[in-house]
């Protein structure tokens, strides 16, 4: 356990498995932006890109919506193997995630993560032949966030800096699934 835990007076690592993970990767990355990290490491980008996630499912998985020419899928093509990075706010919130990735050109699954902003990457729509979806499903990962929320967390670390003791709201652990 590293410096800060060891400062705290209550428990502040939970592991979870299963439905709890399940629940937490819902909770912290459900409709969010991450950056989806590819195993390929060349290239200007290094294999990370920045991607809207469509969906996730109830067994966990994650879902995007992708171009089929596009670097992402060449790169998942060749390794499978994927990290997604989310942070939903400065201070709380933090998911990351290994998995494994797939390619379909479903239709039924491409019109169900459909939303109509997306045509601004894929102009002829829904039905637009270039659409992938790429389900992401985690194997394991890691989470910071909080235990009561940002406004108790904010006060615990004000009243902690006063009395000069460590009194965040934090909570972290494994992801396991």
């Amino acid at each position: 356990m590293n410096s800060i835990n060891k400062n705290q007076p209550e428990d502040n690592i939970e592991n979870l498995n299963t439905e709890k993970a399940k629940e937490k990767i819902k909770e912290l990355a459900d409709k969010k932006v991450c950056f989806l990290n590819t195993d390929v490491t060349s290239g200007e980008s290094a294999g990370v890109r920045p991607m809207s996630v469509q969906k996730i499912d109830d067994t966990g998985n994650l879902w995007f919506l992708i171009a089929e020419e596009s670097h992402t899928n060449k790169e998942i093509a060749a390794s499978s193997n994927v990290k997604l990075f989310f942070q939903g706010s400065a201070h709380s919130d933090f998911l990351f995630i290994k998995g494994n990735a797939s390619i379909t050109k479903d239709k039924q699954v491409i019109k169900e993560l459909w939303e109509p902003i997306l045509k601004t990457w894929f102009t002829e729509g829904e039905n637009d032949p270039r659409i992938t979806a790429v389900q992401v499903t985690p194997s394991s990962g890691y989470y910071w966030d909080t235990k009561h929320g940002n406004a108790v967390a904010g006060a615990k670390i004000l009243i902690g800096a006063a009395m000069g003791k460590t009194l965040d709201d934090s909570i972290e652990g494994k992801i396991n699934l």
